[in-house]
């Protein structure tokens, strides 16, 4: 039997895991730098909720328009070079905001433009990224350990990103936050480059889009336990994880501070997502991931819940951490459980759906947080969507536990 320090980087064995995973730690660091300040610029331009949900929908939507899709083009096309194009675009965009903001001429939609291109981007970016990293692999046995890996190391960004983009704000404005995001694009690109050829997905024939999404969601639906995992990663998207569009009202108007508080709220919740694929790393075995799934969905609904009447800044910070341990719990999970399961010449198709449920309905949830925030209340929001995630939990439980 291997020792728990073996099962918990046994993908590391891959140089091409190696390097894509180092890259990823420095990019993604700079990602989470622009998220304080796009979030907190927004706010301070305009002061409205609804603004935030506006300018985060105008990022995501994109991908719920365009990921089924992406998904398809990543299981004809190299994923390795799909890469390479979308984090150079990535980085071109980001170094045009760093421009406008550091010229002292940046305006709202300048933000919702540019985040609605970067959206595009992503949309493109993330099914093949979520596919490739089991491309890497060595043993399909440590496709697990890699996707934990790979979200261990986005939610160290997330701990680490927020806590100096308040930093950078407060001290150097928001400008200086998208520069270092967009050097931080090229360590993520000399990876890719530097890589060894990787397997790219065995050729396809060409089928009409539409029959493609239709009977990848056919392949879904019979294929336990696909469809119940999907429906609680969208539950979760659309009602629970769109608290982070609201936490710069949180930060302001709750808890009395700036841009460091706000970074710290994200660093906390970033901080328990990291803990928990941190926890599933060391897990070979996936025979427990169902049950793992329901339970994250349903401490990040709890969490939330009291949450919404927290304002003690000691106690919010306990409350996101428990958040983000909850959510990471389920999404981790859910992705490696789904990329095991999946056939692989349906993998890319697949996770173009799980993306969707992760990342595609995130718009609509933005929006609908920021237009009930404007007519509730930040707070009454937030405790929709975590009794919302609880209920969502019960459900995925109670079926499991049913068969059905």
């Amino acid at each position: 039997m291997n020792p728990p320090r073996a099962r918990a980087f046994g993908s590391l064995r891959s140089r091409n895991v190696r390097l894509f995973l180092g890259g990823q730690s420095v990019s993604l660091v700079g990602t989470w730098i622009q998220q304080v300040a796009m979030g907190w610029l927004a706010y301070r331009l305009t002061g409205s909720p609804l603004l935030l949900g506006v300018l985060a929908a105008a990022g995501q939507l994109p991908s719920l328009l365009l990921m089924p899709i992406a998904g398809g083009l990543s299981d004809r096309w190299s994923r390795h070079r799909i890469l390479i194009v979308t984090q150079s675009l990535a980085m071109g965009l980001t170094l045009v905001l760093a421009a406008l903001a550091l010229a002292g001429v940046v305006a709202v939609w300048h933000l919702v433009t540019i985040g609605a291109l970067l959206g595009v981007v992503g949309a493109l970016d993330v099914p093949a990224r979520q596919a490739f990293v089991a491309d890497m692999v060595e043993s399909r046995e440590d496709v697990g350990n890699a996707v934990a890996l790979h979200a261990s190391v986005t939610n160290a960004a997330r701990l680490i990103g927020p806590s100096i983009g308040g930093a950078i704000v407060a001290r150097a404005g928001e400008g200086v936050c998208f520069l270092v995001n967009g050097a931080s694009y090229a360590a993520v690109l000399a990876a890719l480059v530097a890589m060894r050829t990787v397997p790219e997905a065995p050729p396809r024939p060409a089928t009409p889009i539409l029959a493609g999404l239709r009977a990848t969601a056919r392949y879904a639906r019979s294929t336990p336990p696909i469809a119940k995992i999907l429906v609680l990663v969208a539950l979760v998207t659309l009602l629970g994880r769109p608290y982070t569009v609201l936490l710069p009202v949180f930060a302001a108007e709750v808890l009395h501070g700036g841009p460091q508080t706000l970074g710290w709220l994200m660093a906390a919740s970033g901080c328990g997502a990291l803990v928990g694929t941190l926890a599933l790393s060391g897990r070979r075995s996936l025979d427990r991931s169902a049950t793992t799934i329901a339970f994250g969905a349903a401490v990040a609904g709890a969490a939330l819940v009291l949450f919404a009447f927290s304002d003690a800044l000691w106690l919010s910070l306990a409350l996101m951490f428990a958040t983000g341990l909850g959510v990471m719990l389920q999404l981790a999970s859910s992705n490696a459980l789904i990329q095991t399961v999946v056939a692989d010449d349906r993998r890319g198709q697949v996770m173009g759906l799980y993306t969707m449920a992760f990342v595609g309905l995130a718009p609509v949830g933005t929006l609908l947080a920021g237009t009930l925030a404007t007519s509730f209340g930040a707070a009454r929001t937030v405790l929709l969507g975590g009794f919302c995630c609880l209920a969502g939990s019960l459900a995925f439980a109670r079926r499991l536990r049913h068969g059905h």
